[in-house]
């Protein structure tokens, strides 16, 4: 393939909430620009983007595919990304990537929660947005009340440039607010249309629209705004050439209407996108770190300067190995060059350089600063990776991805299986970094943590089909702490004379708490000749052993202060050995005498929620043991910040959407460990000595 100018690609992510049909949209793109000899249909499993077992099975996009075509003299990259909240982690990577987010919103139900989820990463990452008002052909659209909630939700510069005259079932035509037409499409799925003159009682309102387009365009640009204060207007050619800077700034935020299914306002939407979407030319130069440092430094992203590169997503996939998808941002990219990843501190040379269309791969021969590409076989490049070459020495801004917001623990249904689980877990967070897993030894669990219960669902059936093991998640044990809420003291004893060696040590030792998050302090204020001081790092040893072991029920001590102050040896059975366990005896007994209690994690919670769904979400928070923060709001959407204890949160992602239709999203993450109520200590304890009894 030949090299693209950079003013020649439009790279684009689809986004927006499960279901508003982002996939048939990327479908009919595909087909428009004879990529393909027809429209898929998730129900038959034949899309492009959804290609994989888990995509075909559960007809929902799981992963972002990247595809590629040619419109009007231009090369679109698209990014089709998935919309349930359980995989917006790759919608928020295509994102880093992009250009321009195309917001796609369900013609019948308007925007919902992952619609504002996808807004708030376009603004994060500062991108122009198109909106897409699809599926307009179903019963029940309302287009103007979907457009209202547009405008009051996320901006008021949200402005229609294609409004459909006959919404609904046999919806076949729209309005071309800067043609001021009629555009009637063929419904045989074609794409074919006529163009004709407005109705006369759709004129004044198109005349409306392209009056109140004018004037934003005109207050993107100074001399524009000077020409129409003085003409009263601006001409077509004006309107035209600002209309792309208006995007771009964000004073304009076009909205189309389609019917991706049936391919209606679908070209259209691709002419816009062609003449006015922003380019890779449109940026000069990235803002990267020298690798290492926290220095920053500006990139220049012409095709002269030295190459860099950002994976925004890897692929594991069957027959080929590794695939990393990836954006150039500057200089170029070829089969065969050494490039060094700045991230790891390795060197990887470049394998075959593909440009994709779900599935199918098409060698790529060069791709240029501002385009993108995949490449197979990388050794140690994983999402969210710079690469560059080695002069340039720079990492470019990583990927923050979603944090997890649902655990659970890894159960084993074959022995002998933990090398594969391991093997398979790393190659799936590699790929997902929304996926993490810890092998926790205090607990003795292997804990997989994801973005909701069908995430972790995907996990457990992939670990089956490609790594050939099976598992089963239970509910994760809760790390509980121990600590004391008063002083304590003892004298341990410890003698062992059974038949050869004999043992002998006496620990006299005082504790007391400390501040919450402290530790473990021990010291010794010994005097006098009655303990050799060669057994303190032996007695320290003990009071550690026992820490870590646990004293009420089996869960690591905290926040304490030790202090061996006395005690008595043998000349000749004192010993390391002795002294630990005396150590260690001492310490429990102060311990039990010092008012002991349990501390639970607490985790600090965000939810987003409607207004109208507020009332049943606080009262699932209380019945958790959760405590209220405070409330702000934001777009239309309610936050509440609440504490809830850990050992509360399990599924708490699943309860919430069930409880809200799935309109409510939530963030949690650690707080503070605090004190257990009394009554639930109890539990806890026989909890932890039936386990030890099992």
């Amino acid at each position: 393939m030949s090299q693209v100018e950079k003013r020649d690609i439009r790279n684009f992510a689809i986004v927006g909430h499960g279901t508003c049909g982002k996939t048939i949209l990327s479908e009919a793109i595909l087909y428009n620009a004879g990529e393909t000899n027809r429209i898929g249909k998730i129900e038959d499993g034949t899309t492009v983007s959804d290609y994989h077992n888990d995509e075909i099975n559960r007809q929902i996009s799981i992963g972002v595919s990247l595809l590629h075509c040619n419109w009007e003299g231009k090369k679109f990259n698209i990014l089709d990304t998935p919309g349930f909240f359980d995989f917006m982690g790759d919608a928020k990577g295509s994102l880093r990537v992009s250009d321009l987010a195309v917001v796609v919103v369900h013609g019948v139900t308007g925007p919902e929660a992952g619609t504002d989820m996808v807004w708030g990463f376009a603004n994060e990452y500062n991108i122009p947005r198109m909106v897409v008002v699809n599926m307009v052909n179903k019963e029940n659209v309302h287009f103007d009340t979907v457009l209202n909630q547009l405008k009051e939700r996320f901006s008021k510069r949200i402005h229609p440039l294609l409004v459909p005259i006959n919404p609904g079932p046999s919806f076949s035509q729209v309005a071309d607010v800067l043609r001021k037409k009629m555009i009637t499409y063929k419904t045989d799925g074609s794409g074919k249309f006529e163009e004709q003159d407005l109705p006369d009682d759709w004129k004044d309102r198109i005349d409306k629209l392209h009056d109140d387009l004018i004037e934003y365009i005109a207050e993107s640009d100074d001399t524009l705004l000077e020409k129409f204060f003085d003409e009263g207007s601006l001409s077509e050619e004006d309107l035209r050439a600002g209309m792309q800077d208006a995007i771009r700034n964000g004073m304009v935020i076009p909205l189309v209407c389609t019917a991706a299914d049936i391919n209606v306002g679908v070209n259209r939407f691709m002419d816009l996108l062609a003449k006015y979407g922003p380019s890779p030319a449109d940026i000069e130069s990235v803002t990267g770190t020298r690798a290492g440092t926290d220095e920053e430094m500006s990139i220049p992203t012409s095709v002269d300067s030295p190459s860099s590169l950002l994976v925004f997503k890897t692929l594991s996939e069957f027959h080929v190995g590794e695939l990393s998808f990836f954006r150039v941002y500057s200089g170029s990219v070829k089969s065969g060059i050494d490039l060094t990843n700045t991230t790891r501190q390795t060197t990887e040379r470049m394998g075959q350089v593909y440009v994709m269309n779900g599935k199918e791969r098409k060698e790529a021969g060069i791709l240029s600063a501002g385009d993108m590409g995949a490449v197979v076989k990388l050794k140690n490049t994983h999402t969210g990776d710079t690469l560059c070459q080695s002069k340039l020495n720079v990492e470019l801004e990583k990927i923050e991805f979603p944090l997890p917001n649902i655990s659970a623990a890894v159960v084993t249904k074959s022995k002998g299986d933990e090398e594969k689980i391991a093997t398979g877990l790393a190659t799936i967070h590699e790929e997902d970094p929304t996926f993490i897993y810890t092998v926790d030894s205090e607990l003795k669990q292997t804990v997989i943590s994801g973005q909701g219960e069908l995430h972790l669902e995907v996990v457990v059936a992939k670990l089956k089909r490609k790594f050939n093991v099976e598992v089963s998640l239970i509910e994760p044990r809760i790390p509980y702490r121990e600590t004391i809420k008063g002083s304590g003291n003892s004298k341990y004893r410890h003698k062992k004379q059974s038949g050869g060696a004999g043992q002998f040590a006496e620990v006299w030792m005082t504790i007391e708490p400390l501040s919450r998050g402290e530790g473990v302090e021990f010291s010794n204020s010994l005097v006098g000749q009655n303990v050799d001081r060669v057994f303190v790092p032996s007695v320290e040893k003990g009071v550690k052993a026992a820490c870590e072991e646990g004293i009420v029920a089996g869960y690591k001590v905290v926040d304490v202060k030790a202090n061996f102050y006395d005690g008595k040896q043998h000349p000749v059975d004192s010993k390391d050995i002795a002294f630990q366990i005396a150590g260690k005896g001492a310490f429990k007994e102060a311990f039990l005498s010092a008012k002991p209690c349990m501390l639970e994690p607490i985790f600090q919670v965000e939810v987003r929620v409607p207004e109208s769904q507020m009332g049943d979400v606080m009262g699932d928070i209380s019945g958790r043991r959760g405590k209220i923060l405070g409330m702000d709001s934001e777009g239309g959407m309610q936050i509440i910040k609440a504490h809830i204890p850990q050992a509360n949160l399990f599924r708490y992602s699943t309860t919430l959407r069930s409880l809200t239709g799935g309109k409510a999203t939530h963030k949690e993450k650690f707080s503070r460990y605090e004190e257990v109520p009394k009554d639930m200590e109890k539990k806890v304890v026989e909890d932890s000595k039936k386990k030890d009894d099992e």
